[in-house]
């Protein structure tokens, strides 16, 4: 079965994630995702949680819960705040989805929430693209998506390749946890 007939299926199903963790699709990025370091795959993250927050932000200029929860989730991997801080400004951004309509735009609440949890740890990693692919087949409807997914998923493996070749180049500070 291919994607399509994956997300079909759940689209009749009512489902509102079109992915599942178990996705035949998503099965090589779980495997590459396994075998990378933590700190690579928090990098990978902050970038996509970055560029979702900014296309929320021109549909929600005075929502700050999702920049808020990247900004923690920084702070979290530098060291600079604890755990339960971060998690609370995460969990808040979550919430936000429950204040909206949109489907696209509850996915991409979602994909933020996950790429920010990469930090505590790595398994969190797979949501990001299963609300992240979501909200482009909610975006761009199933019989239009096919490009938009195949393209974005190359682009998960790119930005993983990118951060695994240089990630000794990040300038930023790392809490203890991060470096084990």
């Amino acid at each position: 079965m291919n994607w399509i007939d994956e997300v079909q299926i759940r689209l009749k199903k009512k489902n509102q994630v079109l992915f599942a963790k178990d996705s035949q699709y998503l099965q090589d990025l779980r495997l590459l995702f396994q075998e990378q370091n933590h700190r690579v795959m928090v990098l990978w993250a902050f970038d996509f949680a970055y560029e979702t927050i900014q296309e929320l932000q021109e549909k929600y200029p005075s929502e700050n819960r999702p920049q808020e929860a990247l900004e923690a989730a920084r702070d979290w991997a530098a060291g600079k705040i604890k755990m339960r801080p971060a998690q609370q400004k995460i969990l808040a951004c979550h919430a936000f989805a429950k204040n909206i309509d949109c489907r696209e735009d509850i996915a991409m609440c979602h994909a933020i929430g996950q790429a920010c949890a990469v930090v505590h740890t790595a398994g969190h990693a797979i949501g990001y693209p299963i609300y992240d692919l979501t909200s482009i087949i909610y975006k761009y409807g199933i019989e239009n998506c096919s490009d938009v997914v195949e393209t974005r998923k190359r682009e998960y493996i790119s930005k993983l390749f990118y951060w695994k070749e240089h990630l000794y180049e990040y300038k930023g500070k790392w809490a203890e946890f991060m470096l084990t």
